[in-house]
C-alpha cells in the first residue's frame, strides 16, 4: 500500500498564508508606488523651483536695467547747458555740482569751505550751482529768484556770494526779504528795472523749478547735496572731505 506523503506547507499554502503573502506583496507595491510618487513630487518641486529662479533672474535683470537708466537720467540732469558754472576747468576732468538753498543754515556753513576749495583749485575744477529752495525756508525762493535775475545780467556768482555772506542778517525771517535782495542788486550795479522784471518773470520761476526737478530726479532730498563727476558725495561738507574727494578724482 503506497505511502501517503505529507502535504508540503510551502507548496500547499493555507488561506491564512496566502493572505499574509498578499499583504506582503501589497505592502511592497505600496512602497514602490510611494517611491515613484516621491520621485514625481521631487520632479515637480524642482520644476517649480526652476520656474521661480528664472522669474527672479528676469526680474533682477529688469530692475538692473531700470536702475541703470535712472542713474543715467540723473547724471544727465546734473549739469545742463545753461547751468551756472561759477568755476571752470579747461580740461573738464573734475566737475562738482552743488544743489543748494540760499537760506539753508547748512549751506551757509558749507559756503566758506566751498570758497576755499574753489580758490585752491581754480582752473582745475568746474563748480556748478543748482537751485533747490526748500519750502521750510520762507525766503529761499525769493533768494533764488534774486540770484537768477542777477544771472541774467551776468552777475550770478556775485549775488551767490553776497547772499551767503549776509545770510545771518536776512535768513530765518518770516517777513518777505525781497527788498533786501533788491538792495544787493543795486550794490552789484544791476539795471534795477530789468532786475525787478526778471525777478517776477515766469521764466525765472521755471528755471528754478527745472533745477529742483533735476535734483529730485538725482535723489536730492536735502541741502547742500554735492555730486562729484556724476556720483553723489555723501561725506561731510567740509573743506578736508571735499578736497580729498577732488584729489582722488584728479588722480584717476
Amino acid at each position: 500500500m503506497p505511502k501517503t506523503r505529507p502535504n508540503n506547507p510551502r507548496s500547499a499554502a493555507t488561506p491564512e498564508r496566502r493572505s499574509q503573502r498578499d499583504r506582503r506583496a501589497g505592502g511592497k507595491a505600496a512602497r514602490a508606488m510611494q517611491k515613484r510618487g516621491m520621485s514625481t513630487n521631487t520632479k515637480l518641486t524642482l520644476g517649480l523651483l526652476a520656474v521661480v529662479l528664472i522669474g527672479l533672474t528676469a526680474l533682477f535683470v529688469v530692475v538692473q536695467r531700470q536702475s541703470g537708466k535712472a542713474g543715467q537720467v540723473s547724471a544727465e540732469r546734473l549739469v545742463r547747458a545753461d547751468s551756472h558754472r561759477i568755476s571752470t576747468a579747461g580740461d573738464s576732468r573734475v566737475t562738482v555740482v552743488e544743489f543748494l538753498d540760499f537760506e539753508c543754515p547748512a549751506c551757509g556753513q558749507a559756503f566758506p569751505q566751498v570758497e576755499r576749495l574753489r580758490t585752491e583749485y581754480a582752473g582745475r575744477i568746474t563748480y556748478v550751482v543748482r537751485n533747490f529752495p526748500l519750502s521750510v525756508h520762507a525766503n529761499a525762493e525769493n533768494a533764488a529768484r534774486a540770484a537768477e535775475a542777477a544771472g541774467k545780467q551776468d552777475k550770478f556768482e556775485q549775488m551767490y556770494v553776497k547772499l551767503f555772506q549776509t545770510q545771518s542778517s536776512w535768513g530765518n525771517q518770516q517777513q518777505d526779504q525781497s527788498a533786501v535782495f533788491a538792495g544787493y542788486a543795486e550794490q552789484l550795479g544791476l539795471d534795477m528795472t530789468r532786475y525787478r522784471a526778471d525777478v517776477s518773470d515766469a521764466s525765472t520761476a521755471d528755471r528754478i523749478r527745472q533745477d529742483q526737478q533735476d535734483g529730485t530726479a538725482a535723489g536730492v532730498q536735502s541741502t547742500p547735496t554735492f555730486f562729484l563727476n556724476g556720483e553723489r558725495f555723501d561725506g561731510p561738507a567740509t573743506y578736508a572731505a571735499l578736497k580729498n574727494a577732488v584729489d582722488a578724482a584728479l588722480s584717476e
